[in-house]
């Protein structure tokens, strides 16, 4: 049985003209119009005990835009209206499904810009792409080439809050398939001070991204806070933060991007553990320090890149004492502060590092899982990791 072709996002940057600027603006906005109707309407219903599908939601839309009111949404193209709809609709289903929160309303000023074309809504000829409503092509930048004789099946135009416009092209690609099946197998611990430490005993340094351009960041948030609200020029401060936080998370996100390419291709089993970021990000003192390390991005891409490519990710269960389990005799130290980095086993007179000693013991851990078959608890966010069985300790280890 054959694999059917990966779907992958390209991702590029391009400068539109002021005609189409203005056009994908008013889109822009028709689609959060649209989508907080949708929202209103389906709620209401729900408050009399009322099912509203998309369907109902389409309906709607058409009896919208004959409104005097609302005729500007018929002004727009219709395809990105439409797919609105059905992210909504995809939005109601994860939360009757248990796997969301409630679909919350679009705001014009914090929520992302962005609009999705299907085949209907757009032309890609020739390596040009023309939208809907519009007579020209997009000015894009192909910094790395589309998947040969590959065309979009959809298109996403977005623009971030530091006013870069974005292209995403979703296309098959049949370059991304199962690689060579390897012995090769990797715990991974990640840390503060270093990023990932391996059971190899290789150690990969965190960049800290933020802290790099903390002053920078500092001084155009402070420039902002002295802007008035509502003022021409506090638009203007606004955007200059976010271009320092735009180049913060790129630097990050391509980091991040190598990393786990690299460990997916040179193992076949990768280990690591079931941390809840969300919760850990509360404490105070290593919040800014979390975020930046980005450990979730980090789990994501390397679940879904294993996928891919025919790799297994197992997640051990976030209880087990990785950090105070003697890897060489399996004796459980009694206590271990954070302060603590080396130790010594009292039964077997090894010396841990304590990063590796973790690294190796969540190797072991997920071996054991993967070979006999230990219980496995299904994840909340990520689908593609396995999480081995809760270890019966009595407190949690970082």
């Amino acid at each position: 049985m054959t694999a059917s072709p990966v779907k992958r996002a390209f991702k590029y940057r391009f400068y539109p003209s002021d005609a189409q600027a203005a056009e994908l603006s008013r889109t822009f906005g028709c689609v959060r119009k649209v989508y907080n109707m949708a929202l209103a309407a389906r709620t209401e219903a729900w408050a009399r005990q009322q099912r509203v599908n998309y369907n109902a939601t389409s309906a709607m839309l058409t009896a919208w835009k004959k409104t005097e009111e609302l005729a500007y949404l018929g002004e727009v193209s219709s395809v990105p209206l439409q797919q609105t709809l059905r992210h909504l609709q995809v939005a109601f289903t994860s939360f009757f499904g248990k796997r969301a929160k409630y679909p919350h309303f679009k705001s014009r000023k914090k929520s992302r810009k962005s609009a999705e074309y299907t085949t209907s809504g757009f032309r890609y000829r020739d390596g040009k792409l023309t939208l809907a409503k519009m007579s020209e092509p997009l000015d894009i930048v192909w910094s790395r080439p589309l998947p040969e004789g590959s065309s979009p099946s959809s298109v996403t135009v977005s623009q971030d809050a530091a006013g870069r416009w974005f292209v995403s092209l979703l296309c098959e690609d049949p370059a991304v398939g199962p690689l060579p099946a390897t012995d090769a197998a990797v715990g991974i611990d990640v840390g503060l001070t270093h990023l990932l430490t391996l059971s190899t005993g290789e150690k990969i340094s965190n960049p800290r991204h933020e802290r790099k351009d903390r002053k920078r960041l500092v001084k155009a948030q402070r420039e902002l806070s002295r802007k008035e609200k509502g003022a021409a020029n506090r638009s203007q401060a606004c955007r200059k933060v976010a271009k320092i936080h735009a180049r913060i998370a790129d630097r990050r996100r391509d980091h991040l991007h190598k990393l786990t390419s690299q460990l997916v291709r040179e193992n076949q089993t990768l280990v690591i553990e079931d941390l809840t970021v969300r919760n850990m990000v509360k404490n105070r003192s290593l919040a800014r320090a979390i975020s930046d390390a980005a450990w979730s991005e980090f789990r994501s891409m390397l679940e879904y890149k294993a996928q891919w490519y025919g790799r297994e990710v197992i997640a051990v269960d976030r209880f087990f004492p990785s950090s105070r389990l003697c890897s060489h005799c399996g004796t459980l130290a009694k206590g271990m502060p954070l302060n603590v980095r080396a130790w010594t086993c009292g039964s077997c007179g090894a010396t841990h590092d304590r990063d590796v000693n973790a690294a190796k013991n969540l190797l072991a851990a997920g071996l054991a899982v993967s070979v006999c078959g230990a219980g496995v608890r299904p994840q909340r966010r990520t689908p593609g990791g396995q999480s081995a069985t809760k270890q019966k300790t009595p407190r949690r280890e970082p």
